[in-house]
């Protein structure tokens, strides 16, 4: 919608708070100051339909990062994990609408997931991995009231958070491709990844993934909306379809074959709800935990703000400032997405840029972030599903996820040396080393020291510095640790 098309406000609403509105608006009117922002009920709910269908992809895609084995050996239960995934989303969803009043929808942050799957769970239980989520959401949230998150961000180089969020896309690509079998371990003595099985694909469902790849990349060029979820449901479709004709070995699929076992419709599984655990972490130490939670941070912190203010201007909310209505209960409410997340055992919560397209069907107030809540919480009775789709099919939308993170690319001025080394090497590290954590430190690490190689030491700032310290710490922690004899 443009700025002409908004509805002249009339004295009482020239105030600013939407407090006072004329006699005869409902309740919702009133409440979600839906008039005074140029809207009407029926775009907020289109705009609520269409920011949910966008994001829908997550109740499939956070159970398939979450399936690994903990440190003891456990698997969580796919069902538990897609009730844990939808009740969150729909709690954290709703608070938005009701209490920020903006319209942001939040679901469980892939990059969170990655961190969780990939540097915690290999050292905790599933239950510890979850209290590492309340602690990151506590920390977040003390951030927004204290007002430290924005002064972090505003000391962290632009540059340096376009290469966390590309390097995380990579990281979250390389996972879709890991898990779909199109990258694979290579053979002993050959490389350490190979394409496929020892250099080769194989099977119906590594071309049913390939071919759901290719569907989204296509529907994305066309600008079709919701092509992530179009591309899901119709490479769903093919493996249902392929499944009966081929007769394909079960054991081909990852997760399993895509067959509806029972009723569609059952009753959500709360079984992951409560289980988290502080301490007994063993010989993991509590430099590690420390750094464990500071990564956790990292991973849910910098899209946050930026998702936030980039949604409200598009919905004409910001002002040139970055200024708008809400803004400090959307930053405590998301930070409060990663206890809630925890709590629930779905992983941390964190606001959507899919939240753009809602706004892009005239979504302006947080009565849109209700009917996306809502529908949130009708998936938790249609978990079997959701429990179709075949792990191939979600993994391609991975790795599209990963391919739209590193549109950030641009925005980055790779002609100049003191910016594109720590942008390349926070990228490539994260993927290579399995850690984002990793690229993060080595980023930082040699941007202040290419800074200090330049001459330019007084711009790097106190922040910086203090970073550099921890990431030295970091990369030596097991020379240290052995030094003082620890572990």
């Amino acid at each position: 919608m443009t700025q002409s098309s908004v509805e002249p406000k009339t004295s009482a609403e020239e105030a600013g708070d939407g407090s006072l509105t004329p006699a005869g608006r409902s309740w919702l009117d009133r409440y979600f100051h839906i008039t005074h922002r140029g809207s009407t009920v029926s775009r907020e709910v289109r705009g609520g339909v269409t920011t949910f269908m966008a994001m829908a992809y997550i109740l499939l895609l956070n159970p398939l990062i979450l399936s690994g084995k903990d440190v003891a050996g456990d698997v969580l239960s796919q069902k538990a994990l897609i009730t844990a995934t939808a009740f969150a989303a729909a709690l954290t969803t709703l608070l938005m609408g009701f209490v920020g009043k903006v319209p942001l929808a939040l679901a469980a942050g892939l990059s969170v997931s990655g961190v969780l799957s990939s540097q915690v769970v290999p050292q905790m239980t599933w239950p510890q991995a979850m209290g590492m989520c309340v602690m990151y959401g506590v920390v977040i949230m003390l951030l927004v009231v204290t007002g430290l998150r924005e002064m972090i961000m505003n000391a962290i180089p632009l540059a340096l958070k376009h290469a966390i969020t590309m390097g995380i896309g990579m990281f979250v690509a390389l996972i879709g491709l890991v898990k779909a079998g199109f990258v694979g371990h290579g053979s002993p003595n050959g490389p350490p990844v190979s394409l496929g099985t020892i250099g080769e694909l194989s099977g119906w469902p590594v071309l049913i993934f390939a071919v759901t790849l290719l569907t989204i990349f296509m529907l994305q060029a066309r600008k079709v909306p919701g092509a992530i979820l179009i591309g899901i449901v119709s490479g769903t479709v093919l493996a249902v379809i392929l499944n009966y004709a081929a007769d394909i070995d079960p054991k081909a699929w990852k997760g399993g074959p895509p067959e509806l076992s029972g009723s569609a419709v059952s009753m959500p599984d709360f079984s992951l709800f409560g289980k988290v655990e502080f301490g007994g972490w063993g010989d993991v130490g509590v430099m590690t935990v420390g750094m464990i939670v500071f990564t956790l941070v990292l991973a849910g912190f910098f899209d946050a703000m930026a998702t936030i203010i980039g949604v409200g201007t598009e919905a004409k909310l910001a002002d040139d400032k970055g200024r708008m209505p809400g803004l400090s209960k959307a930053l405590f409410i998301d930070g409060a997405g990663g206890a809630i997340g925890g709590i629930a055992g779905g992983s941390g919560q964190t606001v959507f840029v899919e939240s753009a397209t809602g706004v892009g069907e005239g979504a302006r107030t947080g009565f849109a972030s209700v009917i996306s809540g809502l529908l949130f919480a009708a998936c938790l009775f249609f978990t079997p599903i959701t429990q179709i789709v075949p792990g191939e099919v979600a993994s391609a939308a991975l790795v599209v996820i990963g391919a739209m993170m590193m549109q950030n690319a641009r925005h980055v001025d790779w002609a100049d040396t003191a910016t594109a080394i720590p942008v390349f090497l926070t990228v490539v590290l994260m993927p290579f080393t399995y850690s984002i954590t990793a690229g993060v430190a080595a980023g930082v690490i040699s941007y202040v020291a290419i800074k200090v190689a330049q001459g330019k030491a007084r711009e790097i700032g106190g922040f910086m510095w203090a970073l550099t310290v921890i990431f030295v710490i970091f990369y030596a922690l097991h020379p240290i640790e052995g030094w003082m004899g620890v572990g």
